[in-house]
């Protein structure tokens, strides 16, 4: 049996085991039994595969890199001013209670020399989402790598979002939004070129 590898520099799994999913499904029988329940029953019978196969979909960033994602989309340009992609969606599990969260992340940098594709913006978000998270280091997951492909002066990410574990458990306050934010470079250091992207991301 091969076994997932996970490659913490890279942040990607570098071995997958064919069988995964099954012996994900095996344990999610288990907890189904654990909780009281019957696993044979019509209702859960096939409730373990389907568990084991949504996982492995909202893990996928785990076995994905910003190389494949980018997949050379990086393209000399002369522009100077802020490029932001707004309400980029959110779905993500946070790491503490494997809860959904969900929301919109907003995104902008300032090139030097290079600009990138637009839909690679909400793929780098996607890869990031896609694994076990908590809201803090994604956006800054984000804006880093987002940095380090453009070689920009300057990024800013901006992510608001809900979490079940908040909503569903614990002090349940149905309410509440989570906002945190991540400001390299300009965005940092200036204080008008970061009130410019706050301003324009509530338009």
């Amino acid at each position: 049996m091969t076994h997932l590898k996970y490659d913490a520099n890279q942040g990607t799994v570098l071995k997958e085991s064919h069988s995964h999913e099954d012996n994900i499904a095996s344990h999610i029988k288990n907890v189904i039994a654990e909780l009281g329940e019957d696993p044979q029953r019509e209702g859960l019978k096939d409730t373990p595969k389907r568990v084991s196969q949504s996982l492995s979909f909202l893990t996928k960033g785990y076995r994905e890199n910003v190389e494949e994602i980018l997949n050379g989309a990086v393209f000399e340009s002369n522009m100077d001013e802020m490029v932001i992609v707004k309400d980029i969606e959110v779905y993500s599990l946070c790491e503490h209670h494997l809860l959904p969260f969900f929301g919109q992340c907003h995104v902008a940098y300032i090139p030097k020399g290079k600009i990138m594709g637009l839909s690679k913006v909400g793929r780098i978000v996607e890869m990031y989402a896609r694994r076990l998270q908590v809201q803090e280091n994604l956006t800054m997951q984000i804006a880093k790598t987002i940095q380090e492909v453009t070689s920009s002066l300057g990024v800013g990410v901006v992510m608001e979002a809900k979490h079940l574990c908040m909503m569903m458990r614990g002090v349940q306050k149905q309410n509440s939004m989570m906002t945190t934010s991540c400001m390299l470079g300009h965005f940092r250091n200036d204080h008008k070129t970061r009130a410019e992207f706050l301003s324009l991301i509530k338009q």
